[in-house]
């Protein structure tokens, strides 16, 4: 049986491709590259970067009202479904929780977390609020609902009350191309990129918001160094966020010891950030999958984590844990740089177990994700 037609909703994705981001455009070109051509509608700032990813897909760029949340939200249910009906395809893939309720397609939607039930906290009020509105609804409506980690599912099957039926636990890949051990030249560029000079570094990747939980690495770090004759520096990069707490964990940190926020770094950038540090600590609070800690992996980091939600599911034994206390990062943080060899050791295995996660995998559980969403809205016609 042909696969169905399908239509990929790309506008939610950012201008700074996060992990939602670099989940959907890998997803995109692993789907056209497996000949299944899908049908990609975007902002029109990506026409061109999906083009490029996608040479067999269909491209068509959203109105250039969908590039705030509510304008995108007004199109996604009005506009949208019109789409749907001009291109004529058989299914609507929305990446990011949300999705059009009066299309005519079968709908399958990505779920990447439960932390909105579990750990309303960890998000502004208003963003824990929309997601679990959302999220129910998707369960309630969509025919499939697609999620990262068994982590993922079983908590939304605890918390949201919902059945297992039509969920289905599709990993996520990483893109070995973009994320490889990084040559000197790849590691001197993302040193000149941070403005580090060739000091050593612990690494940090990702959104400085609560869940990371970089109040308490900056806390722990600044023990765990604090003694050295000359310590690593900390490297925090990614976007800002909201994390109140940020700021007064680096009012804490000795003079003489060195944190760097880094802020958003280019994408080419990254593997040389990643693998050219002593190792990449990431602490969080809870993960749906934890892609940052997957992509460090992959370029050949040692990785420093926690064994909270999807993250042992992604680290597996190839990686280091500590718990969420700073007392917990610095014993751990110290422990690692204090023993190179076993560094190396996990950077070695983080590299292999990196191997089993691939986005031509990611997209073939999505075409049969696909399948089944279109058989469902056939048999319930």
């Amino acid at each position: 049986m042909a696969d169905p037609g399908v239509l990929i909703d790309a506008t939610a994705v950012p201008v700074d491709r996060g992990g939602v981001g670099r989940y959907v455009d890998s997803l995109v070109a692993a789907l056209d590259a497996d000949g299944a051509a899908p049908s990609v509608v975007c902002q029109p700032r990506d026409v061109e970067l999906y083009s490029d990813l996608a040479p067999h897909a269909r491209i068509v760029p959203a109105a250039d009202s969908t590039a705030t949340r509510t304008a995108r939200l007004t199109w996604e249910q009005t506009t949208l479904p019109r789409l749907v009906r001009r291109l004529g395809v058989d299914v609507v893939h929305s990446p990011h929780y949300t999705m059009p309720l009066a299309s005519r397609a079968a709908s399958v939607v990505t779920l990447h977390d439960a932390t909105f039930f579990t750990d309303p906290v960890l998000h502004s009020s208003v963003k824990a609020r929309f997601f679990r509105t959302w999220t129910q609804t998707a369960l309630r409506r969509a025919d499939v609902c697609i999620v990262p980690s068994d982590a993922t599912a079983h908590e939304l099957e605890r918390v949201a009350q919902t059945g297992s039926a039509h969920i289905e636990v599709v990993r996520h890949g990483v893109d070995d191309e973009r994320f490889h051990v990084p040559s000197p030249e790849e590691r001197q560029a993302a040193r000149d990129a941070i403005g580090i000079g060739s000091t050593p570094y612990v690494a940090f990747l990702g959104a400085l918001e609560p869940r990371k939980n970089v109040p308490a690495l900056i806390r722990g770090f600044a023990h765990a160094v604090a003694d050295l004759p000359d310590p690593p520096a900390l490297v925090l990069a990614g976007q800002p966020g909201w994390d109140r707490q940020v700021e007064s964990a680096l009012e804490s940190v000795p003079y003489r010891l060195r944190v760097v926020r880094a802020g958003y770094l280019p994408f080419d950038t990254l593997a040389g950030f990643l693998g050219g540090s002593e190792l990449v600590a990431y602490p969080s609070l809870g993960e749906g999958f934890g892609l940052p800690v997957l992509e460090a992996m992959a370029s050949g980091a040692c990785v420093l984590t926690t064994r909270r939600l999807a993250l042992p599911e992604v680290g597996g034994d190839a990686v280091a844990y500590c718990g969420v206390g700073a007392g917990d990062v610095a014993a751990a943080l110290r422990e690692l740089l204090d023993d190179p060899a076993r560094r190396a050791r996990l950077a070695s295995a983080a590299q292999q177990r990196a191997k089993e996660f691939s986005w031509c995998s990611t997209a073939e559980r999505h075409r049969e994700a696909y399948a089944k969403a279109a058989h469902a809205a056939r048999v319930a016609a």
